[in-house]
This record gives structure tokens, sequence and C-alpha cells, in this order.
């Protein structure tokens, strides 16, 4: 069930480990089927070097689980709540990376001083309030931060990416540490100055259109 889709999410969870990004068995990458709604999450606890697309879990929306030997992540009522209420969203990765974390250990957001965070996501990273350990009240403080945004610090906690596809959502949680640890050192430095609303506009509108394969073929060229 799901091959294709395993094979993904298993991918994602490993290129976390890859991108040092998480260590042990700690954050989680999940993928939402379009047709039949079912999702699939990495196993709990299970370390990232032992993780093949097997190991993966089937879910449906209802945190029943489908198909997996295994017991989904602890946090797959997080992604089963937001994956309910943005039906925009069919990847979601979850992370304590460190630059990230030390923004949300501050409570502070991840501003948009650099062009990379406003390609990717067209603003800030914002920060939440504190939310108590557990499914609902930590996916709606993520939902409510987001503010129908791709992307959420959890405050005292680590972040949130949401994307077309699992691969998307862990690309986004890639250049959020990025950003995060480049604003971290240009912080030390004394003030850093966020780009105007306009062109942090600007900026997403010229990516969309331009980047990848699928963009202006004459600006790529």
């Amino acid at each position: 069930m799901l091959e294709t889709l395993k094979e993904e999410v298993c991918e994602q969870n490993h290129e976390l480990a890859l991108n040092g990004l998480v260590v042990g068995s700690g954050g989680n990458v999940s993928g939402r089927d379009p047709d039949s709604g079912y999702v699939v999450i990495k196993p709990s606890g299970l370390k990232f070097a032992k993780l093949t697309p097997d190991t993966m879990v089937v879910v449906d929306l209802k945190g029943n689980v489908i198909e997996g030997k295994m017991k989904p992540s602890v946090d797959t009522g997080i992604h089963l709540y937001i994956y309910r209420e943005r039906s925009d969203v069919f990847g979601i990765t979850h992370t304590h990376s460190p630059y990230a974390t030390s923004f949300a250990a501050r409570g502070e957001r991840i501003p948009a001083i650099l062009t990379p965070i406003t390609h990717m996501l067209g603003r800030d990273v914002p920060c939440s309030r504190y939310a108590t350990p557990g499914e609902v009240d930590t996916a709606q403080a993520i939902i409510e931060a987001a503010q129908g945004g791709m992307s959420a610090l959890i405050k005292a906690h680590g972040l949130f990416t949401m994307g077309t596809s699992a691969t998307h959502a862990t690309s986004l949680a890639m250049y959020i540490e990025e950003a995060a640890k480049t604003t971290h050192i240009a912080m030390l430095h004394g003030p850093v100055e966020e780009l105007p609303p306009e062109e942090i506009e600007r900026c997403a509108n010229w990516f969309k259109k331009n980047y990848g394969q699928s963009g202006d073929k004459k600006i790529n060229a």
C-alpha cells in the first residue's frame, strides 16, 4: 500500500539526519496521499539509520493504523490535526534543528532578513505561544502561528514545516535551518534589518515564477 509514498517519506526522514537537523530518533516526516487521504509517517523511537520504506506506518486521518507493524510517531496526532485543518498540506516535517530551535527557545520568530526565506516562504518564520505537550494544543498553536503559511516555530520545542509533499516540507526545514544559522551569526554583530513587506512579496513572486524547470527558461538559461 502506498509504496511510492512510503519510499518518499522514508527518504525524507533520512534527509533530516544527513543534513544534521535531527539526532537519535527525534523528529519526523510524514506525507498524505491525495487520493485515499491516508498518511505515511515514521515509527516512534526508531533511529533514522534503521528506517526503511517497510518500517513506515500508514494511518488514516483519525489515527487508526491501516498498515505497519510498529507504533507510529508520538507526533502523529499533531500531523493529523494539521492535515485535517489544512487541505493544501500534503507533507509535514518536524525537527529540533539547533539554530531554528534556538529562536524557539527564546520565543522569537526568525525574521525575513535573507532572500532564501523570502523566496521559499514569502514571509518570516513565526513563533507560537507555549503549547502544552500533546497533539491538540501543539497542533492548534502551529495553525494559529502559521496563519496559512508553511512554517512555524513552537515556543520551547522546535520547528514544523508544511508543504505540498513530504519532499517540499523537508526542503523548507533545511532552508530555514540554514537561514536561522546565518541570521544568528549576523545578530552577533548587531541589529539586523528585515526586508520591507513589498520586497518580501516581490522576491516570493519572482522565485515562484522563475525557480526550477517550470520557470522562465530565458532567465534560467
